[in-house]
């Protein structure tokens, strides 16, 4: 009779692209929470994508408590995460508004401003989804859309006797967090630009 094969002990099985991507948004939806911090979500981020087995993704959801602790697909049925908040705006009319600093921002983010200007900072944004859709209108105004050096962003607004700005459309670092830029300019402009984090700069 012949032997049988050794079973494999499963956390040493090999991770797919899906696994990584639910324990990141685990990690995501515990910054939500206040569990951990910007640093902290960047580097066990970092650590996610680099994993190749279940074994070196366990302990970076290993500190945080139920039901995320659990939600290493080690059993390949992973509760789902907690839900950030999936939209918000911002409008300036004959006025401005800023939305910068370490904000959330939501998976769609849509701002106008009108006679007026207005400015969306991802560089310090916690980032707790993997793709954020800002959708800008400007009409005879201006929206500025700041984005981190090292984000994958796709732009897709247009403009009529008026500008959208797509030169800081492309992709960068794997694993980076993906900002779609969308939305209208009639007689106003919309401008995307990337720039360093506030960090590197000082």
């Amino acid at each position: 009779m012949a032997d049988l094969p050794e079973r494999v002990d499963p956390k040493q099985m090999r991770a797919s692209d899906a696994d990584r991507e639910r324990v990141a948004e685990v990690l995501r939806s515990a910054a939500a929470e206040g569990r951990l911090d910007l640093d902290e979500v960047d580097v066990r981020l970092h650590a996610v994508y680099a994993s190749r087995t279940y074994a070196e993704l366990e302990p970076l959801v290993r500190d945080l408590p139920s039901p995320a602790a659990s939600s290493v697909p080690l059993d390949g049925v992973p509760p789902r995460p907690g839900e950030v908040r999936r939209s918000g705006w911002a409008v300036a009319v004959m006025s401005g508004f800023s939305r910068r600093g370490s904000w959330i921002p939501p998976r769609k983010f849509s701002c106008l401003a009108f006679w007026g200007g207005g400015t969306v900072d991802l560089r310090e944004a916690r980032m707790l989804h993997g793709e954020v859709t800002i959708r800008a209108f400007a009409v005879m105004g201006g929206v500025s859309v700041i984005v981190p050096e090292d984000a994958d962003v796709q732009v897709t607004g247009m403009g009529l006797m008026g500008g959208f700005d797509h030169g800081a459309a492309g992709s960068s670092r794997h694993g980076a967090p993906r900002i779609v830029v969308t939305g209208f300019a009639f007689w106003g402009g919309v401008t995307v630009q990337r720039k360093p984090r506030r960090k590197q700069q000082r």
